[in-house]
């Protein structure tokens, strides 16, 4: 299981590194960033809306209590709503990169949350690996003109939302299939960003796909799918902690195509920097499975 979950999360960072980079072109196109998030997520809920209705999926629907319910509400409000109407504001004020970077401090403050909550625990080697795979990230935009700004705090708020989402949808998945769990995250958070839609004067807002955006919408909502699939599949299968660590090779993948299609260059100061990266991955990993990885499992049983 613990191979599956790592597969899966590498994955879902290859998507996410594609996402935010063609997100920031895609969101320009529509203008209003709010609107962007809505009609993005919304075919996204509705093809999960389909994958439950298979037999399996309606089972657990049907014996669901009413504390599963408020949990699935409770995702879709704070993972699948506000911090999508957050960063999307913020990408439209910062680039990519800055934002990819952000965003992909996500596995401190999901460590940090984890070990609270979920009594996830680290040893000596993975508390060094942590700093050296920031310093990595960070070096990767390098340190000049860096400036934290409006849309940063957007970014970084959506940030800590998504890793309160973490540890929440960590417990629910103890006893829900991820499908049923993305599909509150996805569905219930369509259903708060409507209303947002609604109450902002912004009713409308299907009036703004036209023909000059609906391939980046399709493509945009094709990459929120694979990513929001492969996640909880992966944060069924292995430690919270864990998970956010292996989706920050999304950052790199970010960067490479920011490098070469915005600035046409990928020097060997970044390659470098994005090996020191991997291997601050590999290390926590390695010590990961090695002395924690067990103990992990028997708690989310």
């Amino acid at each position: 299981m613990k191979n599956k979950g790592i597969y899966l999360a590498l994955a879902t960072a290859i998507i996410s590194g594609f996402a935010v980079f063609f997100n920031k072109f895609a969101s320009a196109k529509f203008g209003d960033p709010y609107i962007f998030t809505a009609v993005k997520n919304i075919p996204v809920a509705i093809l999960f809306l389909a994958i439950i209705f298979m037999p399996r999926f309606l089972k657990q629907l049907k014996k669901m209590d009413v504390k599963q319910w408020f949990y699935l509400l409770l995702i879709g409000l704070i993972g699948g709503a506000i911090p999508f109407l957050m960063f999307f504001k913020g990408l439209m004020m910062v680039s990519s990169g800055n934002a990819a970077l952000i965003h992909k401090t996500l596995f401190i403050w999901v460590g940090i949350l984890a070990a609270i909550f979920l009594k996830e625990k680290f040893s000596r080697y993975q508390l060094l690996a942590l700093p050296i795979l920031f310093l990595g990230s960070f070096m990767l935009t390098g340190f000049n003109g860096w400036r934290f700004g409006i849309g940063d705090l957007f970014v970084f708020g959506a940030t800590l939302f998504w890793a309160v989402e973490f540890i929440l949808a960590k417990k629910v998945l103890r006893h829900l299939s991820s499908e049923i769990v993305a599909w509150g995250r996805m569905f219930f958070g369509a259903v708060f960003l409507i209303i947002f839609l609604f109450f902002t004067g912004r009713g409308g807002f299907i009036s703004a796909i036209n023909y000059n955006n609906i391939g980046w919408l399709v493509l945009s909502s094709a990459l929120l799918f694979g990513y929001v699939f492969t996640w909880y599949k992966a944060l069924k299968f292995a430690p919270a902690s864990v998970v956010s660590v292996a989706l920050v090779p999304a950052f790199a993948v970010t960067t490479l195509l920011n490098s070469i299609f915005i600035t046409g260059a990928f020097t060997l100061n970044q390659l470098a920097i994005s090996f020191l990266s991997v291997g601050g991955i590999l290390m926590f990993l390695k010590f990961r499975f090695k002395e924690n990885y067990e103990l992990a499992i028997e708690s989310t049983k």
